[in-house]
């Protein structure tokens, strides 16, 4: 009886555990995802918006014009930014983007990902570097 049980409960647990996705409209993203898109990126549109609901967390996906990816929480607190040419410097923390203007003057900043404890960068080169939480240089990442 209970293995019957928790076969029948499995399908239910793995369909409540899938990713949701929604397109939205800019006006459906938080105040501080559309402030910080305007600040950072103030010549860009959004091309495309999708929601993502993912084991109660929500994640919003922006694609801008010039082929910017830009993940958000749902807070509006950046995750993930990806690009095909050089981010803004001003999207990239200060000491993070001396560093890189200082070791690798012919390259650009391509990605940048804030995590808990640290930060990675991806260069034009394909070098990944990371960074403790305050810009300090930790190590090139393989």
């Amino acid at each position: 009886m209970k293995s019957s049980l928790l076969l029948l409960a499995l399908p239910v647990l793995l369909l409540c555990s899938c990713t949701k996705e929604k397109a939205v409209g800019s006006e459906d993203l938080p105040a501080t995802s559309t402030s910080y898109i305007t600040t950072h990126f103030p010549d860009q549109t959004i091309v495309h918006a999708v929601k993502e609901f993912d084991d109660l967390q929500i994640t919003y996906t922006v694609y801008l014009k010039n082929g910017v990816k830009i993940e958000f929480n749902q807070n509006g607190e950046v995750k993930e930014i990806k690009g095909n040419s050089a981010l803004p410097d001003s999207v990239i923390p200060s000491a993070i983007l001396a560093y890189v203007n200082a070791y690798y003057p012919s390259g650009y900043i391509k990605e940048w990902k804030p995590e808990r404890t640290t930060q990675e960068v991806k260069l034009s080169n394909g070098i990944t570097l990371e960074f403790d939480k305050n810009g300090n240089f930790l190590r090139i990442d393989d």
